[in-house]
């Protein structure tokens, strides 16, 4: 049976069961999958196409990165800028508040750091290089969203943590006072202190746990954070679920939305969008600039390191959709900016070569990641 942290004592507790989603033994899904986004027959990649597979699942490179602070420094003209650091992690700077999407930090998405999936690149800054924040919102619990190192260094960063139910445990776990920690429902909402812009935790089609017993003992969730003149949507993991409408029916219209578009596969259609099914959730929730993200930072599925936004380009493209294409650490305006050249086009592994991915311990020279 999966557990609750703590076991579920307490007000977190009662919490958790008291809301709709909670299933006698943990967090489910309610909304019906949508047809067509999983195939059974499709099996489930083994322990040996996670770990050395065929293809191109890393870049031969590092990737272009930009140094964001010298932007950082200046308020953005439109006061709506976002600063895509990789994986979900987005600064995000909305109507007076700075706000931290998923930081993540830490060198693998992994239990431990000698196994699992690793990092092509350390993120373009350190922790101790972002500028003052306001909140850090956490979509849900996975490895590569909720990060043990990351959190531990933010302990002395006296900033609230914005989580769905139950996350909260962790961070208390963890060493985050009681105090800075705001758990959230769907559809519940909270005011950033000191300013006007407010998060509200909104519905996702995935799932939670940190161990393999764990499964589903915490809620996930995506974000809408509004502010007196502008819309933001963040889809942390998801599949393509119809409660988009029922997002923009609450929110919109947006003038940002960041949606994952990488780690998909036909076996977990269901919770992972993909770039496909990221523009059609994209349509649900009635358009704004389209701000990709889950992409670029670890092998988490079998597809090329870069097909998700390569698949994306050409679908947008074509359906002339407003993408904001920034660099690793590139500020961007969607009000200013539009769509970049593919900067991440480059060197190709040979395909067909088996190469051993990131996850693989034996991988030479491992690369120094700082967080402060």
């Amino acid at each position: 049976m999966p557990k609750t942290p703590k076991q579920g004592d307490g007000i977190r507790g009662e919490r958790m069961r008291a809301s709709r989603l909670w299933a006698g033994e943990g967090f489910a899904n309610k909304h019906p999958i949508l047809a067509g986004l999983r195939r059974p027959e499709v099996p489930m990649p083994t322990l040996r196409e996670f770990f050395f597979t065929r293809g191109r699942r890393i870049p031969v490179a590092p990737l272009p990165a930009v140094d964001p602070r010298d932007a950082w420094r200046r308020a953005p003209g439109s006061r709506l800028r976002a600063t895509w650091l990789g994986h979900s992690t987005v600064l995000l700077e909305i109507d007076g508040a700075r706000i931290l999407t998923d930081p993540v930090w830490g060198p693998r998405a992994s239990p431990t750091r000698f196994l699992g999936p690793r990092r092509f690149q350390p993120v373009p800054v350190r922790l101790g290089q972002l500028p003052p924040l306001d909140a850090i919102a956490i979509s849900h619990d996975h490895y590569d969203h909720l990060d043990y190192q990351t959190i531990r260094a933010l302990r002395r960063v006296p900033v609230p943590f914005v989580t769905p139910l139950g996350v909260g445990a962790h961070l208390e776990r963890w060493g985050i006072a009681p105090e800075r920690i705001v758990e959230l429902d769907w559809w519940e909402a909270w005011r950033v202190p000191g300013t006007e812009v407010e998060l509200t935790a909104t519905p996702a089609q995935h799932f939670s746990g940190r161990t393999l017993g764990g499964r589903n003992g915490t809620l996930w969730s995506s974000f809408v954070v509004r502010g007196p003149r502008h819309r933001v949507f963040f889809s942390g993991d998801t599949g393509l679920t119809s409660e988009y409408a029922a997002i923009r029916g609450r929110f919109g219209p947006f003038d940002l939305v960041m949606l994952e578009i990488g780690a998909f596969h036909p076996a977990w259609g269901d919770i992972h969008l993909g770039p496909d099914n990221a523009l059609e959730a994209y349509s649900l929730l009635g358009g704004g600039a389209l701000l990709p993200v889950h992409w670029g930072t670890f092998a988490l599925a079998m597809h090329d390191w870069d097909d998700p936004i390569e698949r994306l380009v050409e679908r947008g493209a074509a359906l002339g959709l407003p993408l904001l294409l920034p660099r690793l650490g590139e500020p961007t305006e969607p009000a200013h900016d539009g769509p970049r050249e593919p900067w991440w086009r480059g060197p190709r592994v040979t395909a067909g070569a088996e190469e051993p991915s990131p996850a693989d311990p034996g991988l030479a020279a491992p690369l120094t990641f700082p967080i402060d």
